[in-house]
């Protein structure tokens, strides 16, 4: 029996992942460390998107390389020779590779090296797990996608589209909620593709999850939106439910179309702007998230205009921004890049764009009283959500999974303040 330090890192996927990882090594008979100190193995979950976080993963793994270690997650099935080049001796683990978990555990703590990065058959619902949040319940609906982004190694990690069954997804939703779970994230690569190689889609998912009686709150992970015009109606339909959050994480990443052809996204700016109007219309207060990336390759001045224009005239209420970076085995990484001072520049002036945005949106809030489900203790205190997913901070002792009525009578960019009403 070992002691095990698991951390995770990047998306919700992946931390989703790390539980899975670290219910089966309980159920291997091992035990979880509080910390890579106490370890007699460590793993790390790791994420590939950005050139940053890759950075921040490298200096991670090599941290951790005194004692057996097992990188799991995307980098290692994208990038396995970078990963080798910072420990040699590290076992490997992708991130459709859990079923081999518990054989990849006992073969490093003998000190033999383990490279499992092959998919194995085994469906990531349904897996035994260890909760990072109590309050929250992260199921994984789907792995891969059916993109072929060109700045993108999500691809190359994870695969083509493989959806999980709606009924085993509706039972292990139920399974969170039974053993205590209050808001339950449904997630995956690519959220709006769900249930197109298995003849079903998300609309049906989401309508089947809501029916289901006990009181919870569902938040809808992100969906790109190539594949939008084909479940946009059904799926605002579904959405007008008191169970779902009113909120959609749809990264748009450009406000140029030439740019987006480039990029191999398979929508337009105009595909974006429709959703954005059909939610807008449909609910009077919806939390719309998008991504945009800057200094891609083909961007000239033109495009990027292009985009702060997509943004004044959408007027999103989150904008999660980045600073375009060549991810190894991607299309635009053989691209000519643009000179890192120019992305700077242009970076910095959509940030500042972004958050009068934000500022803008959260303002609104000032006033509104109602439900906040208080589901995160952070470093800065205990965070909750209101119905549109809006982040919310209060003073006082607040207990985890549970909700309170709320005043909120400030707001900064990130965030609302609020006061405990009831």
């Amino acid at each position: 029996m070992a002691k095990i330090f698991v951390e995770a890192y990047g998306c919700s996927a992946s931390f989703a992942d790390s539980e899975m990882i670290s219910g089966l090594i309980l159920n291997g008979g091992h035990t979880l460390a509080d910390n890579a100190t106490d370890s007699d193995l460590n793993i790390v979950v790791t994420c590939s998107v950005k050139d940053s976080t890759a950075n921040k993963m490298m200096y991670k793994i090599n941290s951790l390389k005194s004692k057996p270690l097992i990188v799991a997650g995307c980098l290692p099935k994208a990038e396995k020779e970078t990963v080798e080049k910072f420990s040699k001796n590290a076992s490997l683990l992708g991130p459709n590779s859990l079923g081999k978990t518990l054989q990849v555990i006992n073969s490093t703590l003998k000190g033999i090296k383990q490279i499992a990065l092959e998919d194995s058959d085994i469906s990531k619902v349904g897996l035994p797990k260890v909760r990072l949040n109590p309050a929250v319940g992260i199921v994984e609906i789907a792995n891969g996608c059916m993109s072929e982004c060109t700045f993108c190694q999500t691809k190359i990690s994870k695969g083509d589209l493989n959806s999980y069954r709606l009924g085993d997804i509706v039972r292990q939703v139920q399974t969170e909620i039974k053993e205590g779970c209050k808001e339950v994230w449904l997630t995956s690569t690519d959220n709006g593709c769900y249930g197109f190689d298995i003849g079903t889609d998300l609309p049906s998912l989401v309508n089947a999850v809501v029916e289901i009686p006990n009181e919870f709150m569902i938040r809808v992970g992100m969906m790109n939106p190539m594949y939008m015009p084909r479940i946009k109606e059904k799926l605002i339909e579904s959405f007008d439910n008191d169970k779902v959050f009113k909120f959609l994480h749809i990264p748009v990443q450009s406000g140029s179309d030439r740019v987006l052809h480039d990029m191999k996204r398979g929508h337009t700016a105009g595909t974006f702007r429709e959703i954005v109007s059909k939610v807008k219309e449909r609910f009077s207060d919806f939390t719309i998230s998008t991504d945009v990336i800057v200094g891609f390759p083909t961007e000239t001045e033109e495009d990027f205009q292009k985009t702060i224009a997509l943004l004044d005239e959408t007027k999103p209420d989150v904008v999660n921004l980045s600073k375009y970076s060549a991810r190894p085995g991607t299309d635009a990484a053989e691209l000519k890049q643009i000179d890192a001072a120019e992305v700077k520049r242009r970076s910095k002036i959509i940030f500042e764009q972004i958050s009068k945005l934000s500022m803008k949106s959260n303002q609104k809030w000032i006033g509104w009283k109602g439900k906040v489900l208080f589901d995160e203790t952070t470093d800065e205190g205990i965070k909750g959500r209101n119905f549109a997913y809006k982040p919310v901070f209060v003073d006082g002792h607040i207990e985890i999974g549970q909700s309170y009525t709320v005043e909120i009578i400030d707001a900064t960019v990130k965030r609302l303040v609020g006061k405990i009403a009831s």
